[in-house]
């Protein structure tokens, strides 16, 4: 292969005759890492799919060791050597682990059976590679978003490629895997492997890539050495503007109110001990710790979403009872999925439909029938009044409210997962990982959102793989470790280092020595 190995040339590219890339240009080195970055919409990721044989250029060409080519399908791009590691997860989650490493391109003997010793070892492999004890038998519905982002990495890695695409891989890694990963990605690149790393983690493009191409509203922006770059620059070149402060100012709540929401000595076999937590009102909590720490499963207990066996809630002082979801919705508290496409959205919906997915029963009019019965009827034009609120609040870029969100980017998609766990008008928001997959600009607005919720009387727990996040956001951490509470950090003892420190029982262990 030689160095110049890979080109796109006029690549444009239009859904429903609205253009989203215009005249893009990208050339690719062996043995290099290109950071790929731009707002929401940018049209990064169609990009990157045009590359993966999943959309066909409207017109452009690309060539291959200086061969022109045309991926079709995505099993031609995995022929020409191109492995995608999609930013939604792309998991059969009745399979089992090796098998969806292997799905498509099963491993056989030599009588043509199928060899699933040799899918079990190879699997097991690549998930040691990358740091986790995952078994390659375990269900994927029974893993957490984390643990799938692993199961997708593996699987793009399960095949001798040349080029290797990511599109926001480290979304719900906290900092220890993304280091894991990253230790990987360099071992890869001196083997001359290639890799393509899409991220609105600018610290990250920073750290991992040689050169960076930055794109806005479909269209090339520039393109320069990451080490000629601050993360300012990048970060102004994105959005077209200057940034300002990105998190909003902290205020604190009162310590003397009644807690509005109480957890003590909740437990879940196999997945919770003993954890209890208080919030105040008007608090913002947030959630830290790795991968299978037993974070997203509090909230998926409180939520009525998994069975407690032990512990009591108290909302606003008041036992609350919640055997399914609706009981909690109905009390007031929200939930913002981690797994915004596997249970957060409808794709095939509207950004309407989606928006009022919780909350639909609130516009529903009863009318009284003629023969003295009701009857209920949608107040569908109340639905779009208040789709059309959120979308000016959060600045979904959609091309109108009756879009399906397939068509919309993965960080609009977020945006409006946002604004239908928001239309229930909760006392309590959990948001599982809030800022995935969204850009520099709107994580602003959120954060902006979150606080202004806050100062409102609202209490929100936000749970968080990104130390900054928790750090600039919220008010105290609560650290989990394997299903249990490590520590509550506030003050002067909220730091990466003390997150971290708790995280993987440091801390603990100082103490016990």
């Amino acid at each position: 292969m030689d160095d110049g190995f890979l080109e796109m040339r006029g690549i444009c590219k239009s859904f429903s005759s609205v253009p989203v890339l215009r005249d893009i240009d990208l050339a690719l080195r062996r043995g290099e890492i290109l950071g790929v970055i731009g707002e929401n919409g940018a049209g990064k990721s169609t990009l990157m799919k045009i590359l993966g044989g999943i959309h066909q250029p409207t017109s452009g060409e690309i060539y291959s060791r200086g061969q022109k080519v045309c991926f079709r399908t995505p099993a031609e791009a995995r022929s020409g050597g191109i492995s995608l590691i999609p930013q939604e997860f792309n998991l059969v989650k009745d399979l089992c682990v090796y098998d969806n490493v292997f799905l498509g391109a099963e491993l056989h003997g030599p009588l043509g059976m199928l060899s699933k010793k040799r899918m079990r070892r190879r699997t097991a492999e690549l998930l040691a590679e990358l740091g986790t004890d995952i078994s390659p038998t375990e269900r994927i519905a029974n893993l957490s978003a984390a643990q799938k982002q692993l199961v997708e990495i593996a699987k793009a890695l399960a095949f001798e490629a040349e080029l290797l695409i990511m599109d926001e891989p480290t979304t719900v890694l906290t900092s220890h895997e993304v280091q894991i990963l990253f230790r990987l990605m360099r071992r890869l690149k001196e083997r001359g492997m290639s890799i393509i790393y899409i991220s609105h983690k600018l610290k990250e493009i920073k750290a991992i890539c040689d050169r960076v191409l930055i794109l806005r509203d479909g269209e090339f922006v520039c393109e320069k050495p990451a080490a000629e770059m601050s993360l300012e620059e990048m970060a102004s070149r994105m959005v077209g503007r200057e940034l300002s402060q990105i998190f909003p100012p902290k205020r604190f709540p009162r310590p003397d109110q009644v807690p509005a929401l109480e957890v003590r000595n909740l437990s879940v076999r196999g997945l919770l001990r003993n954890v209890s937590f208080s919030l105040a009102p008007g608090e913002v909590l947030g959630f830290g710790g790795l991968v299978g720490a037993g974070r997203t499963e509090v909230a998926e207990t409180i939520m009525g979403l998994r069975r407690a066996d032990e512990g009591e809630i108290l909302l606003g002082g008041t036992p609350l009872k919640v055997r399914f979801p609706e009981d909690a919705v109905r009390a007031g508290v929200s939930y913002l999925s981690e797994d915004r496409q596997g249970s957060g959205i409808l794709t095939g919906f509207s950004v309407t439909e989606n928006v009022t997915l919780v909350s639909l029963g609130s516009y529903v009019r009863s009318l009284l029938g003629g023969s003295g019965s009701f009857f209920g009827l949608l107040d569908k034009s109340r639905e779009r009044r208040s789709a059309s609120h959120y979308r000016d609040l959060f600045n979904i870029r959609a091309p109108s409210l009756d879009a399906r969100l397939e068509f919309l980017s993965g960080g609009n998609q977020q945006k409006v997962s946002m604004a239908k766990s928001l239309d229930t008008h909760p006392r309590v928001l959990i948001a599982d990982e809030p800022t995935r997959g969204i850009d520099v600009s709107a994580k602003q607005e959120m954060y902006r959102f979150i606080a202004d919720l806050a100062e409102s009387g609202v209490s929100c727990i936000v749970i968080s793989s990104e130390q900054e996040e928790l750090l600039g956001l919220c008010h105290r951490v609560v650290v989990m470790r394997d299903g249990r509470i490590a520590g509550v950090l506030e003050g002067a003892s909220l730091t990466e280092e003390e997150i971290m420190f708790h995280a993987t029982g440091i801390r603990e262990e100082a103490r016990a020595g």
